[in-house]
């Protein structure tokens, strides 16, 4: 174990992302990590940890629509089978809930995603490459 792995702080993977789940800092878990709706803050406003390193890109939203349109299709089987449902029941219902759902549920994902790369050191979050 070289000297510089020696003097990083351990980065607790599943506490990170638990912070960040929970849309807070994943370092000290009491700033907010969003400075808008998905717009992930530059650093914390309490502990100063940069957040701007992070590259969650379309990971979230992939995640977000696989969660999302398992549900649905859990719903529809279900309500297919144990129910006589008219097909424009389903337009009622499920495309609302198509909207609504992966918007109410990308926050946090992005999150713990952010808190993922965090606790991993990626993309700038652990110590420049030129110190190497």
């Amino acid at each position: 174990m070289n000297d510089q792995a020696k003097t990083l702080d351990d980065r607790n993977l599943g506490r990170a992302m638990a912070r960040g789940a929970l849309c807070r800092c994943p370092h000290c878990g009491q700033g907010k990590i969003f400075r808008a709706y998905l717009k992930i803050a530059d650093e914390c406003n309490v502990c100063g940890e940069e957040l701007g390193h992070h590259r969650a890109d379309d990971f979230p939203p992939y995640i977000a629509i696989t969660i999302v349109g398992h549900i649905i299709i859990f719903l529809m089987l279900h309500m297919d089978m144990a129910y006589q449902v008219q097909p424009i029941t389903y337009i009622y219902t499920m495309i609302p809930l198509a909207i609504v759902m992966p918007l109410a549920i990308l926050p946090p994902i992005k999150g713990a995603i952010v808190g993922l790369q965090w606790a991993n050191r990626m993309y700038g979050f652990g110590p420049s490459r030129s110190a190497d």
